[in-house]
């Protein structure tokens, strides 16, 4: 191509978006017929701005249930360089002037070479907010932290909490989705009480990636034994049942706030979208080789 050349306006650039929302009035991340979601409301907005019909798609790092609130979101676009060369350096405040209140786009940049806002990431963190007042919740947080009635003792919980980090298969926390698989490694589940107010319990959940209700399942279970209704190892012997345990109460959404994404450096972004595609086992050669042992035994279970 001469020097002078312009542009080719024809090709397509990805975009990094990174978001926040309050997911009160939200039926979720993920856009559905006839329902107020997150991913609709930006990608009407998206159209708008850079005017295109159909609209672009957003891939998110992570779907978040109805009700559940985001600072730390990411998704990415594909669209083509004449509608972005457009607006370069303005989407922001222009994405400000055409979203509610309840969504906000932080920050749109170039993506670099081999970013997939799903499959790039190392990890997502998670925090869980509980407030243990016995008169109740401020009513000024009343849409992001959850009212727990029973004091919660968090040594209890963050010795029930150790028992569960590591790779595991996690179905007995997971609503099963048919081919999907539940194995997940948690890094990091702790529970601490807030600097600024005594009664306000913060859990902080990571793992490389999570299932269909997981963080609330774990939050849940770790509450019951909080409170003393259940045992400090309980929580790990349901999971090492690896089934759904109906004695798991699932938290309400409006506590949970997704609050980052972690990926790798730039040049390990391509690498990593492409390990995360496979479909993990659990140590698939050691499950085998139990799983023929307690065959040969009297009584194993099948």
């Amino acid at each position: 191509m001469a020097k002078d050349s312009p542009p080719d306006m024809t090709a397509l650039v990805r975009l990094r978006l990174d978001i926040g929302y309050d997911g009160t009035d939200f039926a979720g991340w993920a856009r559905q017929p006839n329902q107020r979601t997150v991913q609709g409301v930006i990608e009407d907005a998206l159209a708008r701005m850079l005017r295109l019909d159909p609209p672009p798609m957003l891939t998110v790092a992570g779907r978040t249930d109805a009700g559940v609130h985001a600072r730390g979101q990411v998704a990415h676009l594909v669209v083509p360089v004449a509608a972005y060369s457009a607006i370069n350096g303005t989407m922001p405040r222009r994405l400000a002037g055409l979203l509610p209140p309840d969504v906000r786009v932080w920050r749109v940049s170039l993506a670099p070479e081999g970013f997939d806002a799903r499959f790039s990431a190392l990890a997502r963190r998670y925090v869980y907010r509980v407030c243990d007042n016995p008169v109740g919740v401020d009513p000024l947080r009343r849409h992001d932290v959850l009212w727990h009635p029973r004091p919660l003792n968090l040594a209890r919980m963050n010795e029930a909490a150790r028992l569960l980090v590591g790779e595991n298969d996690f179905a007995a926390y997971c609503r099963k989705r048919e081919g999907a698989t539940t194995i997940r490694e948690l890094l990091r589940y702790e529970w601490a009480r807030d600097d600024r107010d005594p009664h306000l319990a913060l859990a902080t959940v990571e793992a490389d990636a999570f299932c269909h209700s997981m963080v609330r399942a774990l939050v849940g279970a770790l509450l019951m034994v909080g409170d003393g209704r259940r045992d400090v190892e309980w929580p790990a012997e349901v999971l090492a049942a690896r089934v759904r345990d109906s004695g798991v109460n699932v938290a309400p959404a409006h506590g949970l706030s997704l609050e980052e994404i972690r990926y790798p450096d730039d040049d390990s972004l391509a690498r990593r979208a492409q390990e995360t595609r496979r479909v993990r086992t659990l140590n698939a050669a050691a499950a085998a080789a139990e799983h023929a042992a307690n065959a040969e035994q009297p009584g194993a279970a099948s």
